[in-house]
């Protein structure tokens, strides 16, 4: 084999470790973020398969401006963002007919505990996205606000002004359905 051969086969070896170490160290993560946005398992699912195709794709074009992990949660939001714009149509149709058949919290959720914060993270969920993505990222995923500011290409002022803003409307929310005694 050939220097150039034998050069290539080591990049493409180191590329595949590479990519399997970062599936393994990210991927529950980026599937917590992607099931806050879909709240449905199966498309968060799909989502993280889609993030992890367009890593490896891609893998030989990263810059290595930001770290791996800030990358991968980029092109997640990205393809949230994507699922949303493009399923916005169906939910608004057949969601308030499927509204009509549940009755409460699935077998699942009461396993899980998880009721409550289903209720906060559908509240987060209907805030503006620019609201919306800083707490995520923010609560859900521990990251600071410099962290943030990275991940979504912002400066540090306006993560803390939209933060600030998110809990104020979160708060909001939160005090009117205290009054509708819906809490």
């Amino acid at each position: 084999m050939d220097i150039m051969a034998h050069s290539q086969a080591e990049t493409g070896a180191g590329h595949r470790e590479l990519f399997d170490s970062l599936v393994r160290q990210h991927a529950d993560e980026l599937k917590r973020i992607a099931y806050i946005y879909v709240h449905d398992r199966a498309e968060c699912e799909d989502i993280v398969q889609e993030v992890f195709i367009s890593c490896y794709k891609n893998l030989g074009n990263f810059r290595q401006e930001s770290e791996y992990k800030t990358w991968l949660i980029r092109i997640t939001i990205n393809k949230c963002k994507d699922h949303h714009r493009k399923w916005s149509f169906r939910n608004l149709v057949y969601k308030p007919v499927i509204g009509l058949f549940k009755t409460g919290p699935s077998a699942e959720e009461k396993l899980m505990g998880r009721h409550h914060s289903q209720e906060m993270i559908g509240r987060i969920s209907a805030l503006p996205a620019k609201y919306k993505e800083i707490l995520i990222l923010y609560y859900y995923q521990d990251m600071d606000v410099s962290e943030i500011a990275e991940v979504l290409e912002l400066n540090v002022s306006t993560v803390k002004t939209r933060l600030q803003r998110g809990r104020e409307s979160l708060k909001r929310s939160l005090e009117r359905s205290e009054a509708n005694g819906s809490v």
